[in-house]
């Protein structure tokens, strides 16, 4: 498989020049096999480029402009694709070819794989939340459970107290009502006794 780039070697376009500078000088840094179309002094390179690039891909005036990557006949992308696989580290896969032993760049066939084996993870770990989150509500259901009675309990030990506070009142009325009823019973005493002297002295000055 070749890589084919088509370029204008004399174009007059500072822009042009240099992303061509940069796509030939990544693909020799990568030592990728690949071959120069010049597209300004060959018609047929120029005309067999716009024919097969893409009409999704072409401007609006439907003209592509250079550099357009292919890989034999098989359109890669533009510049910008170019920048973007390179900028992600996918540059093999953007051309079509294989990484080669020591590159960083994960092949198509395992990325698809990891992607695929990403969504399994995915819902595998969506089905654990899913447990985890019954199991939660099932613990908290215990938890109100165990609360209830707790609540319960201390609403007991408060009527108890109530009851406790109300009896000791109770106790203390009662005393206070037998401390006054003595104290009244003294007092008839009291008053009885002072009569019957009353009494007894009448008698004693009537005779």
């Amino acid at each position: 498989m070749v890589i084919k780039v088509f370029l204008a070697s004399s174009s007059g376009s500072t822009a042009i020049k240099k992303k061509q500078q940069d796509v030939v000088g990544f693909l020799e840094a990568l030592k990728v096999d690949y071959t120069e179309l010049d597209i300004a002094c060959n018609e047929e390179n120029r005309m067999w480029m716009r024919q097969n690039v893409p009409s999704e891909k072409k401007p609006t005036n439907g003209i592509p402009l250079p550099p357009q990557i292919f890989n034999e006949g098989n359109y890669c992308g533009d510049y910008d694709t170019f920048f973007d696989a390179k900028e992600d580290n996918t540059v093999y896969a953007f051309l079509g070819l294989p990484p080669p032993p020591g590159s960083k760049e994960v092949p198509v066939e395992e990325r698809n794989g990891d992607a695929h084996g990403e969504e399994e993870e995915g819902e595998g770990g969506e089905e654990e939340e899913e447990e985890v989150a019954e199991g939660e509500t099932a613990d908290d259901e215990a938890t109100e459970g165990d609360e209830a009675p707790a609540e319960e309990d201390e609403a007991v030990e408060e009527a108890d107290e109530i009851t406790e506070d109300t009896e000791a009142r109770a106790e203390e009325e009662e005393e206070e009502e037998q401390e006054e009823a003595d104290d009244d019973r003294e007092e008839e005493d009291l008053q009885s006794e002072e009569e019957e002297e009353l009494q007894q002295l009448e008698e004693e000055e009537d005779e």
